[in-house]
């Protein structure tokens, strides 16, 4: 969680600031070091993000999400309100009032969305949360004129062009993906076919649950959720990864995300969470 993960855990609920890879919200001088959306990533806008009261997040859609569906916001699993779910632990269907600050193109605030359950969380393979809206997709767009962002339903390519798009500081992280990590282990909690950034996104605390956006495609590929910040091994907020055979290697100030495709098929009509629809890769309870 490392920027809002387990090591960012209490500093990140302490802070108010998110707890994935960026760590709850970090010093003023981590702030000022996150890397700006490069050049070659313009058409990614903060349009479609959202500010939790301590992480980032976005509203999104399937391919089939209709107009009249709720709207569903993502982000992580450790950044629900109700405290970071245990090991093996996994929340469906819990009523919610939380909201969250929509943001526009530049990252201006336009209003508040409001929950009305946690529709999905966990932090067993992936670090996630759904977060079904007492509005629609409609009411949104008409209301301030955000369209949700869509989440992709392939798994994504090393070397993909991404930004991380964080709602919670307004600030964006351009980079690469280097590859992918069989198993991701941080503290008490395992994560599967991880995401790994290549060195230039150095997500702080605050950006967990940021949309990590494909730049070519404007699609959601992932999650962003923690980093290795001292070089620790598999320690909260320093987590390590472990490949086929058991080797496990750190890799300090390298940062991750979980990937979304899997979470896909699960969106069913209405934009219910149906954990047995065919091709589901989440975590059932």
């Amino acid at each position: 969680m490392n920027k809002p993960l387990i090591g960012a855990f209490f500093a990140v609920l302490l802070l108010g600031a998110g707890i994935t890879p960026a760590v709850a919200a970090g010093s003023a001088q981590a702030q000022e070091s996150a890397t700006e959306a490069a050049p070659a990533a313009k058409a990614v806008t903060f349009a479609g993000t959202v500010a939790l009261s301590n992480c980032s997040g976005s509203v999104v859609r399937s391919a089939d999400s209709q107009p009249t569906d709720p709207a569903l916001v993502l982000s992580n699993g450790h950044c629900l309100e109700t405290g970071f779910p245990g090991p093996g632990e996994v929340i469906v269907d819990r009523p919610s009032t939380r909201t969250f600050t929509l943001l526009d193109a530049t990252g201006n605030g336009l209003g508040t969305l409001r929950a009305s359950k946690i529709a999905y969380g966990t932090m067993t393979d992936t670090d996630l949360s759904l977060y079904e809206l007492t509005s629609t997709y409609e009411q949104i767009e008409t209301g301030y004129g955000i369209k949700a962002l869509e989440l992709e339903t392939a798994h994504p390519v090393a070397g993909t062009a991404i930004t991380v798009a964080s709602g919670y500081w307004k600030r964006t992280y351009s980079c690469d993906i280097d590859g992918f990590v069989h198993q991701l282990k941080e503290g008490r909690w395992t994560w599967k076919d991880s995401v790994r950034y290549t060195p230039e996104c150095q997500t702080i605390g605050g950006t967990s649950g940021s949309p990590v956006i494909d730049d070519a495609t404007g699609k959601v590929v992932a999650v962003n959720n923690t980093g290795n910040e001292s070089g620790q091994e598999c320690t909260d907020n320093n987590p390590c990864e472990v490949d086929e055979n058991g080797e496990v290697t750190v890799r300090e100030g390298i940062n991750y995300a979980q990937q979304t495709y899997n979470m896909v098929p699960c969106i069913g009509t209405g934009n219910k969470i149906d954990l047995d629809r065919e091709g589901c890769g989440l975590p059932k309870p």
